[in-house]
């Protein structure tokens, strides 16, 4: 995905840089705000491959999510079961299926400037999987957070291979602790609580 598709596409949205303090909990208000109250079936779709180290953002952040249980909210696209380029609308008529009524948050890495590297973008409507390297892939998600992750506009394939690994996990991290945060803002809202530790 391209920073201009998700710049000039989107009804609204919240920019996050992921080294600020709380950025996490930030981002999790603000995803939280745009889920339909009472709203109790949520899925995740963490899109990229393990084979390009920029693209692997998706991937990461759903191995680590898998590492904890969520109450209301289902993960799809990991490490070990990737949604890319090749599977993504076998999978999405899966998830369309399997989850009906569900809001669908996507989670993808895109190209930016240069300026604009290690910035979090969470906001209303799809993504556009695959833009950034001129694929046309449908479009995915009722709430979006794109990573940028390196410089877009020359060699896009050459430059997400190689992207920092260290800055892609340090992403993950936040985009990953920030899901956990929404599970327990749910479980807050229904009732019961339990601080994500």
């Amino acid at each position: 995905m391209s920073l201009k598709d998700i710049l000039f596409s989107k009804k609204e949205e919240k920019k996050f840089f992921y080294k600020n303090d709380s950025v996490s909990y930030k981002m999790a208000k603000a995803l939280f705000q745009w889920i339909p109250k009472q709203q109790k079936e949520v899925v995740v779709v963490c899109i990229g491959t393990d084979r390009s180290t920029g693209d692997s953002l998706g991937p990461l952040v759903g191995s680590l999510l898998s590492d904890f249980p969520l109450r209301h909210l289902t993960v799809y696209g990991t490490l070990d079961k990737p949604i890319h380029a090749k599977n993504l609308e076998e999978n999405l008529a899966m998830i369309q299926q399997t989850h009906p009524k569900g809001t669908i948050v996507a989670i993808d890495a895109c190209l930016g400037k240069q300026n604009s590297i290690g910035t979090i973008i969470t906001g209303i409507g799809p993504l556009k999987p695959g833009a950034a390297v001129q694929k046309q892939l449908p479009e995915v998600g009722d709430i979006h957070i794109s990573a940028i992750v390196n410089i877009s506009g020359y060699m896009e394939y050459f430059v997400l291979q190689n992207t920092r690994l260290s800055l892609v996990m340090q992403m993950a991290k936040q985009i990953s602790q920030s899901i956990r945060f929404i599970d327990y803002l749910i479980e807050k809202q229904l009732g019961t609580k339990q601080v994500p530790s």
